[in-house]
């Protein structure tokens, strides 16, 4: 099955101008990839994916991450569907319960998991998210409350927290 993708710049306050550019990509009727990226460092699509203007799943998941953008406020029914291994997959199962506004710990997940010794580990999958805009990765935050491990950046981190008013 083809996995569409589109590349694109949500117009945004200069207050967010920081997150930048989005890649969203689908194939069938589910999303494999929601992130920022930077357009300079950016590696380029895997071989086979192509490009579209008008897959409707690739133009509502433009408009949700828009207006999320725009409200703080995240309304999406996309099915999703991340690779990764079952354990990855779990831990990201786990982020999508962490509501808009609210932030958990590296150490919650893990034992949300049932397993309070793989704070690393999910550490790890959490920034191998492949659809982190979607499954908020954003949320999660280190033991004593500081802002650790964004795999797009610690200053889109922050944005995004404030924008769901989770931190001051």
């Amino acid at each position: 099955m083809t996995t569409w993708y589109r590349d694109f710049s949500p117009r945004l306050p200069a207050s967010l101008s920081a997150l930048g550019h989005v890649r969203i990509a689908g194939s069938g009727d589910a999303l494999t990839h929601c992130c920022f990226f930077d357009p300079q460092n950016a590696p380029p699509p895997p071989p086979g994916w192509q490009w579209s203007d008008n897959d409707p799943l690739l133009n509502a998941c433009e408009r949700a991450v828009c207006d999320y953008l725009g409200t703080g406020t995240l309304t999406s029914d996309f099915s999703l569907k991340p690779h990764g291994t079952e354990f990855q997959q779990q831990v990201w199962r786990a982020v999508l319960e962490i509501p808009s506004g609210e932030t958990r710990t590296y150490t919650a997940i893990a034992h949300r998991l049932n397993r309070p010794t793989a704070v690393r580990a999910v550490a790890a999958a959490i920034g191998r998210n492949p659809i982190s805009i979607l499954i908020p990765c954003h949320r999660v935050i280190g033991s004593d409350g500081s802002l650790t491990g964004y795999a797009w950046g610690l200053e889109r981190k922050a944005l995004l927290l404030k924008l769901e008013n989770a931190l001051s």
